[in-house]
């Protein structure tokens, strides 16, 4: 039975069990896909990431991600998780930045003290209709009228919708519908401003579960949105997984036209993995 190197890291916190944990399995070229995804649905995480020599001459390493479900070209936890481990691991990056090969591209990795961060890949952004706005309400069960204002926030998936609500309490009162959730994929968001926090996030998507404890892809939709609008400023701190429990902490930062997302990672599980 083929044996695997295995961790499983924190992403977002530097508090075991308080941030979002991601399934880490190393030098996992002798896998197929299949194996990938079963492995997977089997860890039922929200994500499970498997590190590969990268094809790219520019990469540092090359990584898959799999929800239990199906199979994503680009996560944001993954990302940072992925790396911390690749480098935990005695990898050395090539040059300044850390290049990680993934389906969705290229995508550049920094330290930032004892974080990392990525550069949130390219994402055209959209406005949404008064239908899907009423959909929306409805699935976070308030009035329509308490929605500030929303945004489409990435063209493909995962393919978030932003909802502004006026405070942190309001976001935390949530109780989704996750029947007429549906496919969609839905981040709330609301000023926090206590505790070195600017605001408050809850992300709902019924492909990894539920409710995801704190998501990287979604805090660069709502970077890109918010700070694009003039809502947030151009460094700020994000909460999120509050509600279930947790305490994920997302570093944003705009600068010279690259959106970093980053936060914290510590590694709680290591070992062999028999597959």
């Amino acid at each position: 039975m083929p044996r695997f190197a295995f961790s499983q890291i924190d992403v977002f916190t530097a508090r075991p069990g308080y941030g979002n944990p991601l399934a880490l399995v190393h030098g996992a070229d002798g896998l197929s896909g299949e194996e990938m995804q079963h492995f997977a649905h089997w860890t039922n995480l929200s994500e499970t990431a498997f590190l590969l020599p990268p094809t790219a001459p520019e990469a540092d390493y090359q990584v898959r991600i799999f929800t239990p479900k199906s199979e994503l070209p680009f996560a944001g936890h993954p990302t940072l998780g992925s790396c911390h481990g690749w480098l935990a691991a005695g990898g050395v990056p090539k040059g300044d930045f850390i290049v990680q090969q993934c389906q969705a591209g290229l995508v550049k990795l920094r330290r930032d003290g004892q974080r990392l961060a990525f550069a949130a890949p390219p994402a055209a952004q959209s406005d949404i209709g008064p239908a899907l706005k009423s959909r929306i309400a409805a699935v976070l069960g308030i009035a329509a009228a308490e929605i500030l204002a929303t945004r489409q926030l990435s063209a493909t998936r995962p393919g978030w919708t932003g909802v502004l609500l006026k405070d942190r309490a309001a976001v935390l009162a949530l109780r989704p519908d996750f029947v007429t959730l549906g496919e969609l994929e839905l981040g709330v968001v609301a000023p926090h401003g206590a505790d070195g926090v600017d605001f408050e996030v809850r992300g709902f998507v019924n492909d990894v579960g539920g409710e995801d404890p704190v998501t990287g892809s979604l805090n660069a939709g709502l970077a890109r949105w918010l700070i694009g609008a003039g809502i947030a400023p151009s460094r700020y701190v994000a909460a999120q997984g509050t509600a279930l429990g947790r305490a994920g902490r997302v570093h944003v930062a705009h600068e010279d036209g690259e959106f970093w997302i980053g936060g914290e990672s510590v590694e709680v599980i290591s070992g062999t993995l028999a597959l």
